[in-house]
C-alpha cells in the first residue's frame, strides 16, 4: 500500500496539514501511523466528516453527571468516574489508600479500620479530590483561567500538612524551585509569564481537538506551576477540557502509568507514546459509557 505525507493529504483534501495531523492524532484516519515524526496516511484514506457539535449532544454526559450528582445517586458513571479518577490519580503520586479505601470514604464519608494505619494527608486529598471533581463538573463549560486553576489547587491541597507549611503556597503559584522526573521546571518567579502565555495560546485554538488538550497538558506539567499537586491538577484539567469540547475524557489507572510518564517525557520527540496512552484509556472509559448505556456523538 502506498502512504502520502501530511502535506500531500492536507493538498489532496484541500485542509490544512494542522487538520490533516488532528484527525491523525485522534484516530480518525484508519490505518494511518507514525514513525518518528512524520505521519504516514493510506493513499486511498478517505476524509473524515465533520463532528456534530450541536449543544445537546455535547451536553448528554454533563448532564447526566449533573444530575446524578445534584441527587446523589449511587451507582452510576457519576459514582464510578469519583471513585476511579479519585483513586488512580492519587495512587499515581504516592497516596497508599487502595481503590477498595477510596470507594469507602465517597460511599460512607467515613474512615475504614486499616492495620497498618492511614495517612491522614492521603484521606484528606481522597476527600478534596472527590470535591474537585464536582468543581470539574459544575465548571466544565467555563473558560480555562489561572484563578479557576488556582482554585482547582486550593480545593486539592486545603487541610493538608502542606497548607500548614510556611513555605507552601496552597492555591498560588510556587515559591520554591522543583523538579519533575529529575527534571527541571520553570522558576518560580517565570511562572506566571509562562501560565499567561499557555493560557493564551490555548484559548486562541477555536475547537481544541484531543492533541490541542494533550499539549496544553504537557506544557502544564513542564511548567509545574505548584509546589505539589500539579500531576492532579493537570489530569484534572484533562477532564475537563474533555468534556467542554465534545471529546470522549479518560482516566490514566495504573496498568498505563509508566506509559503516561514515558509519554510525557517523549513528547518533543515522539507524540504518539502519550496520545496512544490517552487513546487506550479513551476506550477504556468508552467501555463505561456503553456499560452505562450513554449514547454519545463525541468526536474523540
Amino acid at each position: 500500500m502506498k502512504f502520502l505525507s501530511v502535506a500531500e493529504t492536507a493538498k489532496k483534501w484541500d485542509i490544512s496539514e494542522r487538520s490533516v495531523r488532528n484527525y491523525c492524532a485522534n484516530g480518525r484516519i484508519p490505518g494511518a501511523f507514525r514513525k518518528g515524526k512524520t505521519w504516514n496516511i493510506p493513499e486511498n484514506a478517505v476524509k473524515p466528516k465533520r463532528a456534530n457539535k450541536k449543544k445537546e449532544t455535547m451536553q448528554v454526559l454533563l448532564d447526566i453527571l449533573r444530575a446524578e450528582k445534584d441527587s446523589g445517586m449511587r451507582g452510576g458513571i457519576y459514582h464510578k468516574i469519583q471513585i476511579d479518577l479519585t483513586y488512580n490519580s492519587n495512587h499515581m503520586e504516592g497516596s497508599r489508600l487502595t481503590h477498595d479505601q477510596t470507594r469507602y470514604i465517597f460511599e460512607t464519608n467515613t474512615i475504614g479500620v486499616a492495620e497498618d494505619g492511614m495517612n491522614v494527608d492521603d484521606i484528606i486529598e481522597t476527600v478534596n479530590h472527590f470535591r474537585c471533581i464536582d468543581m470539574v463538573i459544575e465548571d466544565a463549560g467555563k473558560m480555562l483561567s489561572e484563578r479557576w486553576i488556582k482554585e482547582l489547587h486550593q480545593t486539592l491541597k486545603n487541610g493538608t500538612s502542606d497548607s500548614r507549611k510556611s513555605w507552601f503556597a496552597v492555591g498560588k503559584y510556587k515559591r520554591l524551585p522543583n523538579e519533575v522526573g529529575g527534571k527541571a521546571t520553570t522558576l518560580p518567579e517565570d511562572v506566571e509569564t509562562e501560565m499567561n502565555s499557555l493560557l493564551k495560546k490555548y484559548r486562541a485554538i477555536e475547537s481544541p481537538t484531543l492533541h490541542d488538550i494533550i499539549n496544553f497538558h504537557v506544557r502544564f506539567e513542564l511548567i509545574h506551576p505548584f509546589q505539589d499537586g500539579n500531576g492532579r491538577v493537570g489530569r484534572l484539567i484533562l477532564f475537563k477540557e474533555c468534556l467542554k469540547h465534545n471529546i470522549v475524557p479518560f482516566i490514566i489507572d495504573d496498568k498505563l502509568k509508566m506509559f503516561y510518564y514515558r509519554g510525557l517525557a517523549e513528547w518533543h520527540h515522539t507524540e504518539g507514546y502519550l496520545t496512544d496512552t490517552c487513546l487506550a484509556a479513551q476506550d477504556t472509559f468508552k467501555q463505561y459509557l456503553d456499560y452505562f448505556r450513554i449514547g454519545i456523538g463525541y468526536m474523540g
